[in-house]
């Protein structure tokens, strides 16, 4: 099901800026019996693109209310996807005159491998598909994912259920489509994310968690070799929520203690 600037219709513009050259952003939320999970933040993290790419802002009001015009109550979990497109004008790259912003909002299905994900946790390996720096775009979730295409061709081809992901500079970045945690005595560490990566929702709700939990937390530049010391890794996103990871390569992980503190508290929310 979609919604396009509030109606009904599965088909847009060829002219369109999103479709033409990848401009604009998207949020992808989970619903849990019948509500928006951390509606707030992805309101704010749209907000947040849409100035950065001066993108004209749609009004946010109407927004939420599409939204939630596509949830399902009967559904326990199901997800929606809001992307926005500078919509269509201009010319070439150029878009002065170009106001028209598109807002399409799709319902789908929560994938069910994620619950399994969550109970038995993960194993992952390691692309040799690299993501650029780009410190103008770093953080954001723009609609041009060209490297995360070409990094899920990889991760289809070895079998893994996902793999870390290294910029050039061979930083530990994230996972295809999740940002990484790991634990070292008791310490939580997550990647510095200001030359490369999506800032997840999730990855800000849990830095936030961990105040709560008097669990000292630290943001860093990393390589592979700190993930192969850790104690624990997990990886999130707003959609498959923590999932543990037991396995990188051939170095296994048999603690998940401080894992699971972090799992208690997200199913509280």
């Amino acid at each position: 099901m979609y919604l396009i600037n509030g109606c009904k219709q599965q088909t847009t513009n060829v002219s369109d800026r999103s479709f033409q050259y990848g401009d604009g952003c998207f949020t992808t939320m989970l619903v849990k019996s019948g509500k928006i999970q951390f509606w707030q933040q992805h309101l704010e993290r749209l907000q947040h693109t849409t100035s950065k790419l001066a993108i004209a802002p749609p009004d946010w009001d109407k927004v939420e209310q599409w939204a939630n015009q596509l949830i399902e109550k009967n559904k326990p979990l199901m997800g929606l996807k809001i992307l926005l497109s500078r919509g269509s004008g201009g010319r070439g790259y150029a878009s002065e005159g170009c106001c028209d912003t598109q807002v399409v909002i799709s319902a789908f299905d929560y994938p069910e491998h994620y619950l399994q994900w969550q109970r038995v946790g993960v194993e992952l390996g390691v692309c040799k598909t690299q993501i650029g720096i780009n410190p103008l775009l770093a953080g954001l979730k723009h609609n041009n994912r060209l490297e995360q295409v070409l990094i899920k061709q990889e991760i289809s081809s070895l079998g893994f259920d996902d793999c870390v992901v290294l910029d050039i500079a061979n930083n530990v970045i994230e996972t295809s489509a999740s940002n990484l945690f790991w634990v070292k005595n008791r310490i939580l560490y997550t990647s510095m994310l200001n030359q490369a990566g999506v800032a997840g929702i999730l990855r800000a709700q849990i830095i936030c968690f961990a105040s709560q939990l008097n669990i000292e937390v630290k943001i860093v530049e990393a390589v592979l070799d700190d993930l192969y010391r850790a104690d624990e890794v997990f990886m999130t996103n707003a959609l498959m929520g923590i999932v543990p990871v037991l396995k990188i390569s051939n170095r296994c992980y048999q603690s998940s203690d401080v894992t699971a503190q972090f799992q208690e508290k997200l199913s509280q929310c």
